[in-house]
C-alpha cells in the first residue's frame, strides 16, 4: 500500500505546484520594434515570424526562456513570468525584480 501512496502524493504535489511556477499576464499591444528595443536593452533573444514576435530572457540579463513576452500582430501581448509577479511593462516582464520592488510601501 505504501508504494501506491507515494507516487500518488508526488503527482498531487507536482500537479498543484506546476501552475504556481509560471503564469501568463495579459499586457498592452506593443509593436515588434518596441519589443525588440526592450529585448536588446535587457540582453534577451528577439524572434519574429509571419504573425508573431517576442523576446525571451533568463530574467538576469541573458537569452533564455524564464521570462517571455510574446505578441501576435495587432493583438494584446502576453508575458509569461515565474512566480506571483505581475509586471506592468515589457521591461518588468523580462527582468528579475529588484529587491526594492519586493518591499512593502508604507
Amino acid at each position: 500500500m505504501r508504494y501506491f501512496i507515494a507516487p500518488l502524493m508526488l503527482i498531487g504535489v507536482l500537479g498543484l505546484a506546476g501552475p504556481a511556477l509560471a503564469r501568463d499576464i495579459a499586457m498592452h499591444k506593443h509593436s515588434a520594434e518596441e519589443i525588440k528595443s526592450v529585448c536588446d536593452k535587457v540582453g534577451g533573444s528577439f524572434s519574429q515570424g509571419a504573425n508573431r514576435y517576442g523576446c525571451g530572457t533568463d530574467c538576469r540579463g541573458g537569452p533564455g526562456t524564464d521570462c517571455i513576452v510574446s505578441c501576435k500582430a495587432d493583438q494584446t501581448c502576453f508575458a509569461q513570468v515565474i512566480g506571483s509577479r505581475r509586471p506592468k511593462t515589457v521591461l518588468e516582464a523580462l527582468q528579475k525584480p529588484t529587491r526594492q520592488s519586493h518591499r512593502r510601501r508604507r
